[in-house]
């Protein structure tokens, strides 16, 4: 029996024991990934401002190490298009994309991420990722997929584009240029998004992507696309492996990115974590969100060591991996181990590959991200939900290229959307119904009583509602002179906070002077701890507290006259 903080400390060991027949599996995930990764991971690095080689260093021991201490047996990580690009915008304001400074604060940004989500998954603060909603990501993404689509096609038209505060200026800079667009480089784009569409349209389980480039770096080769065409290659890509050290630390910029850290590694985690449980929904795994936030960030902190920009989860290559059959993370490790082989044969054959054609694989990656449909579900299911997803999409194309401008509003209006919605929660003055339950009486016009008006409040009782509440209990008393009884049905009151005490314990004293005497039914028990803690349960009695709205109704007319026990409210 294998020891409990053993597998903490090692969460591979899961794997074991490892038979042939899953290595085989893994063995085979492990290759296809890598195709798909190789070409996939140096377009990314070009988004994200770095030499297209660098995409390599990201894809070797990150990919690994995210496998060997995260949760997921299928997820893989690795350079992803949404955090290459929140890389590349919130580092340009400070340095020339591709420049050693560039290169040298990404890669200190790799390693505040992998800080950042060490810390939330050792302290187990992974619910922290909930501040940002389903809908605002969803904004978001389609935001971002658009820009990223956007941002690579000068390179597949062979004009440049110039780098602003405003993303939008950038863009219609290139429109300007198109009557210069350079014919080859086109070509070469065209041609490869034309094979990347084909094999996903009739041949998925093919590496495209790979099929492209090789297609395309041949022709490179033969046409000699750079000499005599005039086209943008990748060039010389440095052979063997990255070196290993501390990544250097401009301490003045710190402070300056560590809200850039913070926000890549919500998003990169929310991403990594929504496509594993994606995953293990099919798999019956079980994930662990801090123990994936504890590989994410090792991998993060490994790869700032190694070179690398900041990584996170794929969507598009966890899909590949797990219809590969991969069984366990050695598929990821086998993954990493195709790209060290790359690293130190490969290279060479990757120096007349297209940038164009970089520029394809991005194109047509971030296709799939592009799904207005999600935000039109959000809208569906909350006008609130809705209009979060709808003014993160455009508060991030307005503020492009600060996507972190963008998403921060979103995530900041999600929750001024959610207090607002709990300012004001739904309460119902209830009447018995002829079937015999207690239903709204607004909506089923039924009779008020003459002996007790029943209110059901549906919320948590806060300081951000307390008013809400005094209101309405007092309208409806007012509303109902007769009843010398109020039934608060308090079924829905998850929370009292310092504010709800005092604020019930006010009402209290208000009625009971005016000689309403209140009764509360179904009160949770951390509800009652509070009432206890603060005195208020002895003030209003314990008595006068009732598993039930029934039981609350028929203890009230037991002590009412005879007359009144005819009421509507009571049953027949």
């Amino acid at each position: 029996m294998q020891n409990p903080l053993l597998k903490r400390l090692l969460p591979c060991l899961r794997w074991l024991p490892y038979a042939g027949t899953t290595l085989r599996a893994d063995f085979i995930a492990g290759l296809t990934v890598a195709l798909v990764l190789v070409p996939q991971s140096m377009a990314y690095a070009q988004l994200a401002g770095m030499p297209a080689y660098y995409g390599l260093y990201a894809a070797f021991l990150p990919v690994m190490v995210a496998a060997l201490w995260g949760s997921s047996n299928q997820l893989g990580t690795g350079p992803v298009a949404v955090v290459s690009l929140l890389t590349a915008s919130s580092l340009s304001v400070f340095a020339a994309p591709g420049s050693e400074q560039f290169v040298a604060l990404a890669i200190m940004l790799a390693l505040l991420v992998g800080i950042v989500q060490l810390a939330l998954g050792l302290f187990k603060l992974g619910v922290v990722v909930n501040f940002l909603s389903h809908p605002v990501i969803v904004g978001f993404t389609n935001a971002a997929a658009i820009i990223i689509a956007l941002s690579q096609v000068n390179k597949l038209v062979g004009v440049p584009m110039g780098r602003s505060e405003h993303f939008i200026a950038d863009i219609w800079g290139v429109a300007q240029q198109l009557g210069e667009t350079h014919a080859a480089t086109l070509a070469m784009g065209l041609v490869a998004i034309a094979i990347i569409w084909g094999f996903r349209r009739w041949a998925p389980k093919l590496p495209g992507v790979l099929i492209a480039v090789a297609v395309t770096t041949t022709a490179s080769w033969l046409l000699d696309f750079h000499a005599a065409l005039g086209g943008q290659i990748v060039g010389k890509v440095p052979e063997g492996l990255p070196t290993m050290s501390l990544p250097t630390v401009s301490w003045n910029m710190v402070g300056t990115l560590f809200s850039t850290a913070i926000i890549i590694s919500l998003v990169g985690f929310m991403e990594a974590i929504s496509i594993a449980k994606a995953m293990a929904a099919k798999t019956k795994q079980k994930i662990d969100p801090n123990q994936e936030l504890i590989g994410q960030g090792l991998a993060n902190l490994v790869g700032a060591m190694s070179q690398s920009f900041p990584v996170s989860g794929s969507f598009s290559r966890s899909a590949v991996n797990i219809n590969a059959g991969a069984i366990t993370g050695m598929s990821s490790v086998f993954t990493g181990l195709f790209v060290l082989l790359t690293l130190l044969f490969l290279t060479p054959l990757l120096f007349h590959l297209p940038q164009a054609v970089l520029a394809a694989v991005i194109i047509m990656a971030v296709v799939g991200l592009v799904n207005f449909g999600a935000m039109k579900h959000a809208w569906q299911a909350s006008r609130h939900d809705g209009v979060a997803a709808i003014v993160t999409f455009l508060a991030t194309l307005a503020f492009a290229p600060h996507l972190d401008n963008g998403i921060l509003v979103g995530a900041g209006l999600a929750v001024a959307l959610y207090l607002f919605r709990t300012m004001k929660p739904r309460v119902a003055i209830l009447g018995r119904h002829p079937d015999g339950s207690l239903r709204d009486a607004r909506v089923h016009n039924l009779p008020a009583s003459d002996v007790v008006t029943a209110v059901r409040f549906d919320g948590s009782l806060y300081f951000a509602n307390v008013a809400y509440f005094e209101d309405a209990i007092l309208e409806a008393v007012a509303n109902n002179p007769k009843a010398k009884m109020l039934l608060v049905v308090g079924n829905g009151i998850n929370e009292l906070d310092a504010s709800g005490e005092e604020v019930m314990r006010h009402v209290v004293e208000r009625l009971r002077a005016g000689g309403v005497t209140v009764v509360f039914s179904g009160l949770k028990k951390q509800v009652v701890d509070v009432m206890r803690q603060t005195g208020l349960l002895d003030y209003i009695g314990e008595a006068r507290l009732y598993p039930t709205a029934e039981m609350a109704l028929e203890a009230i007319y037991a002590e009412s006259s005879a007359e009144d026990a005819l009421s509507p409210l009571r049953h027949k």
